[in-house]
C-alpha cells in the first residue's frame, strides 16, 4: 500500500489540507494524524472493519480496546448510555484536553472497539489539527497511538513513518506533539473516579476539581492485574535492555553506572535531566540524551529519545527516575514499563535492586 503523506503549512487553511485524509478515514482506511499528546492511528470509530485494520496494522492484541475521539463535546452523548455527575463535571473541567473517560457503551459501538466490553473510552482533544480532521470526516476516530505495539510511541510523524510507511493509507503531519505521553484514561462507572492510565490531566489536578481519585492498584504494584487491558502489556519498549534508577540520588546512580557500563566496553544509552547530564563524561560509547531539565520537558522528549537510542543501536540504556508528584506519575509508568521493570534504587552510595533484573555490570554492587 502507498502511504500518502501531507505536511500541513500555515499559510493555507487547514480544512482545504486535511479533506484528503478525511476522505481516506470516510472511505473505511486508516490514517496517522497528530494530537495534543501523540500521534494516534486513526478509523472511523463507527466502522467495525475500519477499526481492525488499526489492529491489524499496529499488531495489536484483541483484547486492548480502542479510544474514540471526538470533535465537540457533545458528541459524547450518542457514544455513550449513561453519563454520570461524575463524568459531567470531569468534561467541563478538562475537555478539551488529555483526558479519556470510560463511561457505559452505547448500542452504536461496534464491538471491535471495546474489546467485548460494556464500556467505552472516549475523548475530546485539545489539538486543533485533531479536531479539524475529526470535524471533516464526520464521524468519531478511534485512534491508539500511531506505532507497532510495544514499541514508543511517536510525538512526530517521521516516527510514525518509520513504523507505518507502507502499512497505512495516510499521515497527516502537523509538527511535533506538545505533551508527548499519552491521555489519562478515568473510569468513571464507579463511586469514586479511578485512574487506570497517568497522563497530562494530574491526580492532583483531578482531586482539586472531584475532591477524591484513585489509582488503579496495577499502577501502584507491577504485581496487581491492571483494570485496564493495555496496561497488562509491555509498552514503549526501546529494543535495547532498560534500567532505571530511582531513589534520592537517582542522578548520581546514573553516572555510576554508565561509567561502570562504559567499562565494560558497552555502548550506553543515558536519558537524563539537565543536572545529571552536566556532570556525564562525554565519550563516544556514550549516548547521551538530554531529557530536559523539569517534568514538561522529560515527557516531551521521552519517546522521541527512546527511539533515537534505537537508531543508535545502543547495548544498554540507563534512565533517570524523577518523583512520582504531578506529571511525573505518568512519565514513571512509562519509563518502568520501558524498562520492563528493571528498577534499581542508589541512595547513600549503594545500589539496591527493586525489581526485575541486574545488569551484568553492575553483578556485585547490588544490594538484593
Amino acid at each position: 500500500m502507498e502511504t500518502q503523506y501531507w505536511k500541513l503549512r500555515k499559510d493555507e487553511p487547514l480544512e482545504s489540507q486535511l479533506e484528503p485524509a478525511a476522505k481516506l478515514l470516510r472511505q473505511g482506511e486508516v490514517v496517522a494524524f497528530p494530537t495534543e499528546t501523540v500521534y494516534g492511528l486513526g478509523a472511523d470509530g463507527l466502522n467495525g472493519e475500519a477499526c481492525r485494520k488499526i489492529f491489524a496494522a499496529k499488531g495489536r492484541p484483541a483484547d486492548n480496546p480502542l479510544i474514540l475521539h471526538i470533535s465537540e463535546m457533545d458528541q459524547i452523548r450518542p457514544l455513550a448510555s449513561d453519563l454520570s455527575p461524575m463524568a459531567e463535571k470531569l468534561m467541563a473541567a478538562f475537555w478539551p484536553g488529555p483526558m479519556t473517560l470510560i463511561v457505559p457503551k452505547s448500542e452504536i459501538i461496534p464491538e471491535v472497539v471495546t474489546a467485548g466490553q460494556e464500556t467505552v473510552a472516549v475523548r475530546f482533544p485539545s489539538d486543533p489539527v485533531a479536531r479539524a480532521l475529526i470535524r471533516l470526516t464526520g464521524r468519531p476516530l478511534a485512534a491508539p497511538s500511531a506505532n507497532k505495539s510495544g514499541k514508543p510511541s511517536p510525538t512526530n510523524a517521521q516516527d510514525v513513518l518509520q513504523d507505518m510507511e507502507g502499512i497505512i493509507g495516510g499521515v497527516v503531519d502537523g509538527g511535533a506533539c506538545d505533551i508527548g505521553v499519552e491521555s489519562t484514561i478515568i473510569d468513571t462507572t464507579g463511586k469514586e473516579p479511578v485512574i487506570l492510565r497517568p497522563g497530562g490531566i494530574t491526580e492532583e489536578m483531578i482531586q482539586e476539581v472531584m475532591g477524591a481519585v484513585e489509582l488503579d492498584p496495577g499502577l501502584v504494584s507491577p504485581d496487581q492485574k491492571p483494570k485496564a487491558p493495555g496496561m497488562k502489556y509491555r509498552h514503549y519498549a526501546p529494543k535495547a535492555p532498560m534500567f532505571l534508577v530511582e531513589g534520592p540520588e537517582a542522578g548520581l546512580g546514573v553516572i555510576r553506572a554508565a561509567v561502570m557500563a562504559e567499562a565494560w566496553g558497552l555502548k550506553v544509552g543515558v536519558l537524563a535531566l539537565d543536572e545529571t547530564v552536566q556532570h556525564l563524561p562525554h565519550t563516544a560509547r556514550l549516548v547521551i540524551c538530554d531529557a530536559g531539565k523539569d517534568m514538561a520537558a522529560l515527557a516531551e522528549n521521552l519517546y522521541t529519545e527512546l527511539r533515537e537510542f534505537d537508531r543508535q543501536q545502543v547495548d544498554v540504556i540507563l534512565g533517570e527516575g524523577v518523583p512520582t508528584q504531578g506529571l511525573g506519575l505518568a512519565i514513571m509508568n512509562r519509563m518502568r514499563k520501558s524498562a520492563g521493570h528493571n528498577i534499581l534504587v542508589y541512595d547513600q552510595g549503594l545500589f539496591r535492586k527493586q525489581s526485575g533484573q541486574v545488569p551484568e555490570f553492575l553483578q556485585g554492587m547490588v544490594v538484593e
